[in-house]
């Protein structure tokens, strides 16, 4: 279960003091994956972290009592002038994971050949975002977090078997995914929300969640 309690959270932008949360109070319970609608610039990102405390909340308490997953995109815990092929491993042994199995999976899902074996510096973004959604699935979470739903890969391969481990994982984990487009929310999520002005309205459908986002979007 990942649970927030009266959490408030906010920052300054440099001319304006901007609130993502105030006073929010919601519960995923493991096994009823949850969508989370809010327009660019709300703190979609500021949230998904939040969940996976890499960033702390002003006010209030959130409680973890499950293995949740980094957000997929993020590689604040690779190093860049090291490989995949060490990175794998290197993260492997924090989770306390085989890093030969690791490094195998990876190695076959991003598909990059000799890159594999090359600093991450020296990759692309869309190769990078390959190697983090891949480690994201090698490892073993109750919860996956993902901002904006799968990475940009232009690889018709990559993203053919990086979607049908998704697809089988849904089975059984949780997820929960925020973003600006409710398409994207379609295939992972049944239950939904609505982030807007730092309140957080949650709702059983999508389609509940999708009549208030479209009405406030247009006002």
């Amino acid at each position: 279960m990942l649970e927030f309690v009266n959490v408030s959270k906010s920052f300054w932008t440099g001319s304006q003091h901007k609130v993502i949360l105030e006073k929010v109070s919601f519960r995923v319970e493991l096994g009823r994956s949850l969508g989370i609608l809010a327009p660019n610039g709300t703190g979609k990102t500021t949230l998904i972290n939040m969940m996976a405390g890499l960033e702390k909340p002003d006010e209030g308490e959130i409680r973890r009592l499950c293995n949740i997953s980094f957000p997929l995109g993020f590689m604040g815990g690779v190093i860049k002038k090291h490989s995949a092929m060490e990175n794998s491993r290197y993260i492997a042994r924090l989770y306390g994971l085989d890093p030969d199995y690791v490094e195998a999976f990876c190695r076959w899902l991003c598909g990059l050949g000799e890159y594999f074996d090359q600093p991450l510096g020296t990759y692309s973004s869309g190769m990078r975002a390959r190697f983090s959604f891949a480690l994201l699935l090698a490892l073993d979470f109750d919860i996956y977090l993902i901002d904006e739903g799968m990475p940009n890969s232009t690889d018709v391969e990559f993203n053919r078997k990086a979607g049908d481990i998704l697809r089988e994982r849904l089975q059984t984990t949780t997820v929960i995914i925020v973003s600006h487009q409710p398409k994207t929310l379609e295939k992972f999520a049944r239950e939904a929300a609505v982030l807007r002005d730092g309140k957080l309205h949650m709702f059983d459908t999508l389609e509940e969640a999708k009549q208030l986002y479209d009405y406030e979007a247009q006002g």
